[in-house]
């Protein structure tokens, strides 16, 4: 077992289980003695399984064993998995994450790894995972003082030192931890008790590593801060927020990283970036007083002013230049040339510990020079933007507050018991300000100033999304003012790229959709597709729009109201129209290809329509279901804003997007979606005196209500598509609405009226040639001649559709044939026949991804393979079935797929 399960998946040869069990040593009866031992893991593994069975866990082949578990189903991939991701938290700076991965892992321990199992690969195993171990209980140890928290290190570090006392790198650790709980005496005897042992089991001395430590230790003990003596060092960080609340992760990332637990010096460059109004500086400044004694030579400071609107931005030359002249350089002596200031800032700097805190950067060309400062200077940035400055910098991105956060800002500023006597106005605010703490402070400057008003009346002012940001006001803070001086840096930018974002931003605001691609971006800007993305992802390094899903953009709710507000000033509305234009012939194009015989809406007049808006192109079935899943809410928002607009042309195309996501809608029990989109679609064609609009919205709406089994309702709407269309002699129309008729009758189990509208779509179908409209015809009436008891007439109309199907390569309708054959003859005692019509049916709906079909044939196949004494083949059968109802969440498929479950149990049970 531990040789299979190390790891397992991968097939042992019978030589390799007989090396790791014997070694060089074995039995002549080695080989029989795997066979037994294999035969009694799998008696332990699958207990029910019979004699004659193939085993589903452990199997074999010419090649030898092979375990079939996943690697997080054995303790030992399970603690790999968790190291990997330690390893992944520490590499992105996360060490409260990297912490909590490393308990995950060890709390899988339990005593000796492979405990009482012999062998060679046993004893080599167990080496290498009692190493792994260590290594992980170190590494925890090294976490724990980074995060500053010497006292829940102490412990495992004596434990683990008693146990390995020849183990340098534990009993360094220790060292660092006992002098860090100020016990530097104890620190120091550690390291001569390890020199003892060193010498008495080994007679080595100790290694350079804990060498260092013990040196290090004793010079951080000795030594005093010195004090500048001509001139005070500077101190001119801020005044601290006494009202600061939140932030206290990444409080404490940033504190370890500006003020290493072990003393060491701090990164050259730390830059904390986030999108306007997220609490950048306050921030910055609370840290930098929290960490300020470990600069003892003083902390400088400036606003960078990028952006301040109306204000010029500070040159990197006037930073130095303020900068030396706090450092005691007459301003006489200051360089005027910036690379000769760089230089005595360099020389200024030398061998000191400096905290330099540069608020508000517009970016890294901005503070290029000051970067050069020497080591023991650390610059603390705040930027918009996002900065990627070498190894050696440590970015820390600033998001939304969380809630419980959100919510004690909101209590500090108006009143703790004001917020507690309503959470859910608290909550309410706490979403409408977006969680950003700008707007959060704003939002409590206001309820403070206004005592008498409960938090709900605040609430019902930010509801409405027209005057949310004119609300979002108080004093010199404004929730419009923090964006708009992004926006405008963008604007006013010599960057082509980032003049276009600008225009990006505004033209986002056009269409309220829930996140928009390179694609639709393009569409709105008249650009090519990667022209696009590089807009979008400037807005990203702006953190004006984040980016949610790996190809999709999104902004925040105030930054999607603030581009509302800039999509009103623009000239034209003629990007959103190409944006729509995208989407419904995106949208219209998947659908065909997901099902090219379904038939589809037709084609819609797009007006002029640039080079630059082409559909998303899809590959196939797959690709086409996938996409409109994944642009379902999109398409959904984009057709209803459309289909409200009082542009003639804007509203025709949302019914567009509504008719192309129909069949989408269809396939996945989306029916009150499809209902509402397309009575607002049956609205624009009364308004717009659309008659061809209204029949296909007419047919759209009964086909969801039908769904959702409101047939008389899903009747009133298909006779009158069916009137409309003989009105404007649509016999295309005609014959569809007939089909549809056929259909609902079969749910009112009328059969001799789905035999009639049956009998007039197939004279119409076959008068205008239409393939589809014939083969839904015949399998009306098969479905009819069936339930009728005419098992001939059905058995004939089923196999001419099917054969026309065939002929017609139409995937859809030659599995519904064949299902309802496979039905038919499983009815009339003949499960063999059935079973290859079924069998035939799933392969089809697999190809074409309609679930429905394949959840019906599931069904019957088993009852099928039931009747045929084959009740194991049942069984899969009807797991799946199980598996697929519950998925699509129909509660009658449930049910039925349960029912024959149980008599496939009930079957397998009988001798």
């Amino acid at each position: 077992m531990a040789v299979l399960a190390s790891p397992p998946g991968r097939m042992v040869p019978l030589s390799q289980l007989v090396d790791a069990l014997w070694g060089d040593g074995p039995p002549p009866s080695a080989a029989q003695s795997v066979y037994l031992y294999v035969a009694g893991l799998r008696r332990a593994l699958e207990p029910d399984r019979g004699r004659h069975k193939h085993s589903a866990l452990l199997a074999r082949t010419a090649a030898g064993y092979a375990l079939r578990l996943h690697r997080l189903q054995t303790d030992v991939g399970a603690f790999a998995d968790h190291l990997d991701a330690s390893r992944r938290s520490q590499e992105s700076g996360d060490l409260a994450g990297e912490l909590f991965c490393l308990d995950q892992a060890l709390r899988l321990w339990n005593g000796q790894a492979l405990a009482g199992v012999p062998g060679p690969f046993a004893e080599a195993e167990r080496a290498r995972l009692h190493e792994g171990r260590l290594v992980a209980l170190e590494r925890r140890a090294e976490v724990l003082l980074s995060l500053s928290q010497p006292k829940e290190a102490l412990p495992f570090l004596q434990d683990l030192t008693r146990q390995h006392p020849l183990r340098e790198k534990v009993r360094e650790l220790l060292m660092l931890a006992l002098h860090r709980c100020d016990r530097q005496a104890e620190a120091l005897e550690v390291f001569e008790e390890g020199r003892r042992v060193l010498s008495e089991e080994l007679g080595v001395d100790p290694g350079p590593g804990l060498r260092a430590c013990h040196q290090r230790i004793l010079r951080l003990t000795a030594e005093r801060p010195t004090v500048e003596t001509r001139l005070p060092p500077p101190r001119q960080l801020p005044s601290d927020l006494i009202g600061f609340v939140g932030r206290l992760e990444e409080t404490v990332r940033l504190r370890a990283v500006l003020a290493p637990p072990d003393g060491a010096a701090p990164p050259p460059l730390v830059v904390v970036s986030g999108a306007p109004g997220v609490g950048k500086s306050a921030l910055a400044v609370r840290i930098a007083h929290q960490v300020k004694e470990r600069f003892p030579d003083g902390q400088l400071f400036v606003h960078l002013r990028g952006a301040t609107p109306g204000v010029p931005r500070l040159s990197a030359q006037d930073v130095l230049g303020r900068f030396l002249r706090a450092l005691g350089v007459p301003a006489e002596a200051v360089p005027s040339d910036v690379d000769e200031a760089a230089a005595l800032w360099r020389s200024r700097l030398h061998a000191k510990r400096m905290l330099v805190l540069l608020d508000d950067a517009v970016d890294l060309g901005q503070i290029q020079p000051l970067l050069s400062a020497p080591h023991g200077t650390c610059l603390l940035v705040t930027s918009r933007e996002s900065m990627v400055a070498g190894d050696d910098c440590v970015q820390q991105l600033l998001s939304r507050m969380p809630h419980d956060e959100a919510v004690a800002v909101l209590a500090k500023l108006a009143g703790a018991d004001r917020v507690a006597a309503d959470p859910g106005a608290a909550a309410g605010l706490v979403r409408l300000c977006d969680g950003l703490p700008l707007a959060l402070r704003i939002a409590g400057a206001r309820l403070a100033d206004r005592p008498d008003w409960p938090l709900s009346a605040l609430v019902a002012r930010l509801r409405d999304e027209r005057e949310r940001l004119h609300e979002l006001a108080a004093g010199d803070l404004a929730v419009r003012s923090s964006l708009s001086a992004s926006w405008q840096s963008l604007r006013g930018s010599a960057r082509p790229s980032s003049r276009l974002a600008a225009h990006a931003l505004a033209l986002l605001g056009l269409l309220h959709v829930h996140d928009i691609t390179a694609e639709v971006a393009g569409a709105l800007l008249g650009t090519p597709v990667p022209e696009a993305e590089r807009a979008l992802e400037r807005l990203v390094d702006a953190h004006l729009l984040d980016r949610n899903r790996l190809d999709h953009y999104q902004p925040h709710d105030l930054v999607r109201l603030y581009a509302t507000e800039l999509a009103g000033r623009l000239p034209s509305r003629e990007p959103l129209r190409d944006a729509l234009r995208y989407f419904t012939l995106s949208a219209q194009h998947a659908s065909r290809v997901r099902d090219p015989h379904r038939v589809q809406p037709a084609a819609p007049d797009l007006g002029f329509c640039p080079s630059s808006v082409l559909p998303h192109q899809v590959s196939g079935a797959d690709e086409a279901a996938a996409w409109l899943a994944e642009e379902a809410a999109n398409l959904t928002a984009a057709a209803t804003q459309a289909m409200a607009d009082a542009d003639p042309e804007i509203a025709r195309l949302g019914v567009a997007i509504a008719f192309g996501l129909m069949w989408h809608q269809r396939f996945n029990f989306l029916e009150t979606d499809l209902v509402s989109l397309n009575k607002q679609a049956l609205k624009v064609s009364r308004r717009l005196d659309d008659e061809a609009m209204a029949a296909e919205a007419l047919g759209h709406v009964a086909g969801g209500l039908q769904a959702q089994m409101q047939l008389d309702e899903a009747a009133v709407y298909l006779e009158r598509q069916l009137a409309l269309c003989a009105k404007r002699e649509d016999l295309f129309g005609e014959q569809r609405a007939l089909g549809n008729l056929a259909n609902l009758h079969v749910h009112r189990r009328r059969y001799d009226r789905v035999l009639y509208y049956a009998e007039r779509q197939l004279g119409i179908a076959r008068q205008i040639s239409s393939g589809v409209g014939v083969r839904y015809a015949l399998i009306m009436k098969g479905t009819a001649h069936q339930e009728l008891g005419s098992v001939r007439e059905a058995a004939q109309a089923l196999t001419e559709a099917l054969d026309d199907a065939e002929r017609a390569g139409d995937l859809t309708h030659q599995g519904t044939a064949a299902t309802l054959l496979g039905e038919l003859r499983l009815r009339n005692d003949d499960p063999k026949a059935a079973r290859y019509h079924l069998a035939a049916a799933l392969a089809q709906f697999r190809t074409t991804g309609y679930r429905i079909g394949q959840l019906r044939c599931l069904i019957w196949l088993s009852q099928a393979c039931r009747q045929l004494d084959r009740p194991d083949e049942a069984l899969d059968h009807i797991s799946e079935a199980i598996t697929l109802a519950e998925q699509l969440g129909n509660e009658e498929w449930v049910r039925q797929a349960r029912a024959e479950s149980q008599e496939v149990h009930q079957a397998r049970k009988r001798p």
